[in-house]
């Protein structure tokens, strides 16, 4: 039997040069947390504002996407400084009611109230879930870095793997790219990034970490699919042009956007003996 063809793709180096680029800055704010990478957090939740404007422009042509982009904007910074002045609480309920507000605003102006309210919503909870977890006493810091490598290895994986392995497409109506050989991979490299980060932590759950891991890699690819859909259903291929390789802010940071809020509704939900320290 012949070897597999390994297809070249050009734009891979640009996706890597884009990322390692950004991921330096990233982790010096997440080591420094507070503040600063509160910081980080709102200009995110700004950028995906912009290009859910964007987005809604282009799915529903002239009418709301001014109202989309300040809504995203204005109650994903809300729920940053609320969170960061270590409000949680208080920052959920901002978020619900201005989600809600921002919808029913959206319907007396004849905008898309569903589209215009979730959105708010689908952008601002992650930043709330980060900084959430962010701020967890003595396991905040390994917590956010341990989930950003998860993330990140499903996001290089499932794309090498997809690319070079091919196979059974996994969602062709919404990303006729995404294969599920390429979601076996991002699954099975999340599982073991995420065992070495955390023994690199000095975590003796090395199995916890890895089932933990994987099942956040689906999660993931979930959130990358989402973000596929609402795309096609706008007509776009990316969300943006801000990053080279990927597109925009929302196209980076697909996975995360809904692994964040995911891993910290099972830290409340089921609490610290959830997460891949005890």
């Amino acid at each position: 039997m012949g070897h597999p063809v390994v297809r070249r793709e050009p734009g891979f180096a640009v996706r890597m040069v884009s990322a390692l680029a950004m991921m330096p800055v990233a982790l010096v704010l997440v080591i420094l947390g507070g503040w600063p990478f509160a910081c980080l957090v709102g200009l995110a939740v700004v950028l995906m504002a912009l290009e859910w404007r964007q987005l809604t422009d282009a799915r529903f042509g002239g009418g709301g996407g001014d109202l989309a982009g300040i809504s995203v904007a204005g109650l994903g910074l809300v729920v940053v400084v609320l969170a960061a002045s270590g409000l949680p609480s208080e920052a959920l309920i901002a978020l619900l009611g201005g989600a809600l507000a921002a919808g029913l605003v959206a319907w007396r102006l004849g905008a898309p109230p569903l589209w215009i309210g979730l959105g708010a919503a689908y952008l601002a909870l992650p930043a709330l879930a980060l900084i959430w977890l962010r701020g967890l006493p003595q396991l905040g810091l390994q917590i956010v870095i341990w989930l950003l490598v998860v993330v990140w290895t499903t996001d290089i994986l499932a794309y090498l793997v997809g690319r070079n392995v091919g196979g059974p497409r996994l969602a062709p109506s919404i990303s006729p790219g995404k294969t599920w050989s390429g979601l076996c991979g991002g699954v099975l490299a999340a599982a073991l990034a995420g065992a070495v980060t955390a023994w690199a932590a000095g975590s003796e759950r090395l199995p916890h970490a890895a089932g933990l891991g994987g099942l956040l890699a689906v999660v993931s690819q979930i959130g990358d699919l989402i973000e596929s859909a609402l795309k096609r259903r706008a007509g776009v291929k990316d969300s943006g042009t801000l990053i080279p390789g990927h597109g925009g802010v929302l196209d980076r940071l697909d996975g995360l956007v809904l692994a964040a809020p995911v891993l910290a509704l099972l830290g409340l939900i089921f609490g610290p003996r959830v997460l891949p320290w005890p």
